[in-house]
């Protein structure tokens, strides 16, 4: 088989023996080290977990209901009636996205997926995994530095027949960075409803972009008035358990009696795929949000990852304008969360691998959490020094 794109990347990182190599690929945090941090919150949390802890019973298919209580106030507050919703704790967010695909399968066929162009290179393979058939619908301007909501609006009112699936991210698009605005949101909750598209929501960044709440804005401005949607979620990110596989599906239904047949229907998928989900991860997460301390340290960690990313975006567009010819970059600042859009072409993203050791994805996405303080000329130099020749 063909490597992933991006994991086939980090494997030619490691085994690259330029001393001054940067991986800029894989979506993780990093801090000023290098290092992807375990937070202070999850370390304490996980001590009590070990004095507390007294058996490592299996989880029931949907997984915690602490857990799922937690992710629900998180991501809707009280926006949805609980009854209107059925909660899956899931291995990770891809896990999340899994399960949604086989229930789509099994209870909506036939159905088609409609993804964002670009999107975040697994999405359509996860959805072909359960048979879906996917089609693209225009997101990112000819100028590959904005929005074209627009066409974005044409795509999902003219071509997309009712009952289809749109998928969307919540906040902090992967690969761009750019998002709808909030009238921009408000728009596209009315055109889905007007034409009976189900909204399947991707919501891996809450709260790397503009802050836990906000970066919601846009999925509640949906629910406001589409009875119907999908909620694919991670705790990765903002809580950096990447390799605790953390996530949640919810399923947001029109009435009580959906959503239970509903959630009947999720745990066959889940029985027949992974049984049950872990439970450390979301062990963690619930001490956390479980307790008043806790969670505020967890506000205050997640702030300073998300200001060292914005601080690290415009050390990059001011460093650019001073390096080689003054290259403007400045269309990067209004973008959200870990990844930006360059705007590079695949050859230049070639030969800063090949010459500088700098590793991007072939789409020119730039995981800005990934890059050093110390090292910023470098890689400004690099990226100048390919745009000129």
């Amino acid at each position: 088989a063909q490597p992933d794109a991006i994991l086939g990347l980090t494997e030619a990182f490691l085994a690259d023996t330029n001393p001054d190599k940067m991986n800029l690929t894989l979506g993780v945090y990093k801090d000023h080290t290098g290092n992807t941090p375990i937070l202070a919150c999850v370390k304490e949390a996980e001590r009590r977990i070990f004095e507390d802890e007294d058996s490592k019973h299996y989880l029931q298919m949907s997984g915690s209901s602490e857990y799922c209580d937690h992710l629900r106030e998180l991501i809707f507050g009280s926006i949805v009636e609980s009854s209107r919703t059925a909660i899956l704790q899931t291995p990770g967010g891809t896990g999340a996205l899994r399960v949604a695909a086989g229930f789509l399968g099994a209870q909506l066929s036939p159905i088609t997926m409609w993804l964002p162009d670009p999107t975040w290179a697994n999405h359509g393979q996860v959805f072909a995994a359960e048979g879906i058939p996917t089609e693209t619908y225009r997101y990112l301007a000819s100028d590959r530095t904005s929005l074209d909501f627009d066409a974005m609006l044409d795509d999902l009112t003219r071509r997309a027949a009712p009952g289809d699936a749109v998928l969307l991210h919540g906040c902090c698009h992967n690969p761009t960075g750019i998002d709808p605005t909030r009238e921009q949101w408000v728009a596209l909750a009315r055109a889905l409803a007007s034409h009976r598209l189900l909204p399947v929501i991707d919501l891996a960044y809450q709260g790397f972009g503009a802050g836990l709440r906000e970066d919601v804005v846009g999925l509640h401005e949906i629910l406001g008035v589409n009875q119907e949607a999908i909620v694919c979620s991670s705790f990765s990110k903002n809580f950096g358990l990447y390799g605790e596989r953390v996530g949640g599906m919810s399923l947001i239904a029109a009435d009580d009696s959906a959503a239970s047949a509903s959630m009947s229907q999720l745990k066959r998928i889940v029985r027949c795929s992974y049984s049950n989900p872990p439970r450390h991860g979301s062990s963690i997460v619930s001490t956390v949000l479980g307790d008043q301390g806790l969670t505020s340290m967890w506000h205050d960690e997640l702030a300073v990852m998300r200001a060292r990313i914005d601080a690290l975006r415009s050390g990059f567009v001011d460093r650019m304008k001073t390096t080689g010819r003054g290259h403007d970059f400045s269309f990067l600042l209004p973008q959200n969360g870990m990844f930006s859009f360059t705007g590079l072409a695949p050859e230049e993203v070639d030969r800063l691998r090949e010459k500088h050791g700098i590793y991007l994805v072939r789409s020119g996405r730039v995981n800005v959490a990934g890059i050093h303080e110390d090292r910023m000329e470098h890689l400004c130099a690099a990226v100048a020094d390919v745009l000129e020749h």
